[in-house]
């Protein structure tokens, strides 16, 4: 099969690189995790947003342009706020908008870009990069929690929303040893608790990146060529690939912008796809939500995108 040659160097390569390029993201997410774990308490996490849940997701949807968190590591951050007692609308349009609509985001598209319109290029993909978190956002506050969360999740979330009980005899929970700790001890807890979350989710991360790695070196590019004859086709064939391929949303742009073959609907539907989901992000979004919620959660974001970029004029990228 000429399309298809597996050589493991070159899969040692990519494994490596994305490992290294993603590692760093989930270690700062982690980190961030353990300080909200201890330091931000259930009833801190209820007064950081709107009580509106229309209000709190729209917000939430931004917050990426103030605390920017690459995918990998904003898993993590936002499993520890549900557990904490986020609100679900607003934790999954963080979880959504942050790897999109950031600055950094922002500069590198700008970047890839420069010589072909680069505001509108930024523009289209920070706002319908917005507008896709906020819709699922709002869709989620409809269901559940019980039914799309992670049993472990689910329970944690419960006991995060009610107040911790007074220690009693010599048992006492998490969240009053964290309050009767010095600051010293309360850091070492912190610890403790990002180390816990990274083991759990690096594992997932792993077999995700070892997935992509062999999509990413045993397909060949030039396969893919006859794939942009038409614009429909070229959006769904950059979409799979964005998906299977995993890039960081940081630098996915300046390979969007190689695709020089693919209509422009599909470079931005490539940048739109990667960031919401691919291949790592299915096994880390598992750690989360339930593999059904996670399937249909991929469907979904697969039809909207391709839908929007699809009815999107030329005209308007040139």
């Amino acid at each position: 099969m000429d399309w298809f040659k597996f050589s493991f160097p070159d899969f040692a390569f990519s494994f490596l690189s994305v490992l290294f390029e993603g590692v760093p993201f989930l270690l700062l997410g982690a980190i961030i995790s353990g300080l909200v774990d201890v330091f931000i308490s259930s009833e801190r996490i209820s007064k950081l947003l709107p009580k509106n849940p229309v209000a709190a997701a729209l917000v939430s949807g931004a917050l990426g342009l103030i605390f920017p968190m690459c995918e990998c590591g904003s898993v993590i951050v936002i499993r520890r706020f549900i557990r904490k007692g986020l609100p679900l609308s607003a934790a999954t349009a963080y979880m959504l908008g942050a790897p999109i609509v950031s600055p950094i985001v922002a500069v590198s598209t700008w970047a890839a870009f420069s010589q072909a319109g680069p505001l509108t290029w930024t523009a289209l993909r920070l706002g319908i990069g917005y507008a896709i978190a906020v819709g699922v956002a709002l869709i989620v506050h409809r269901l559940s929690p019980e039914k799309i969360l992670q049993p472990q999740t689910a329970n944690a979330r419960r006991g995060g929303l009610t107040k911790a009980p007074e220690p009693t005899g010599e048992s006492q929970d998490f969240s009053v040893v964290v309050s009767t700790a010095s600051f010293p001890r309360k850091l070492l807890l912190a610890a403790q608790s990002a180390t816990a979350d990274f083991l759990d989710v690096a594992f997932f991360f792993i077999i995700g990146v070892a997935i992509t790695s062999v999509f990413n070196t045993a397909i060949s590019r030039e396969a893919l060529e006859p794939l942009a004859q038409t614009t429909p086709l070229a959006i769904l064939s950059l979409m799979g690939l964005a998906g299977l391929i995993a890039l960081c949303s940081t630098t996915d742009a300046f390979v969007a912008w190689t695709f020089t073959a693919f209509a422009p609907q599909a470079k931005l539907a490539f940048m739109l796809f990667g960031p919401l989901f691919d291949l790592k992000l299915f096994f880390l979004y598992g750690v989360i939500f339930r593999r059904g919620f996670v399937v249909k959660l991929a469907i979904g974001l697969f039809i909207v995108i391709f839908l929007l970029c699809w009815r999107l004029p030329t005209e308007i990228f040139q």
